[in-house]
């Protein structure tokens, strides 16, 4: 409890002047912080197109891991979830069947 006690004293006899100071110091500290968390919601910024949907099914980002296909392209988890499931793109999906060529991301039948 003594501690306390003199923690409290030390900041009853601070100046107003090193108050600011102090509290300059946290607000860059908290800036700081706040540069380096990532946003937790990858949200769109455009719709998905038929060219997209070929790189994640078997083009450069075919072995990518969703969040990070999403990011490149600026696209939602969702929508390359949704793409690589064969929810959506199903022209896609069929020119890969038609050209013997397997979707990875979807267990065999």
């Amino acid at each position: 409890m003594e501690a306390n006690i003199t923690q409290v004293e030390a900041t009853r006899s601070m100046t107003n002047k090193e108050i600011v100071v102090e509290l300059l110091a946290l607000r860059k500290q908290v800036e700081e912080l706040q540069s380096k968390i990532e946003p937790k919601r990858n949200e769109a910024t455009r719709e998905m197109t038929e060219d997209d949907a070929r790189r994640i099914l078997t083009g450069d980002l075919a072995t990518t891991k969703h969040k990070d296909a999403a990011g490149t392209l600026g696209l939602s988890y969702g929508q390359i979830y949704s793409c690589r499931l064969e929810f959506t793109f199903k022209q896609i999906h069929k020119e890969m069947k038609d050209a013997n060529i397997a979707n990875p991301w979807v267990k065999a039948k």
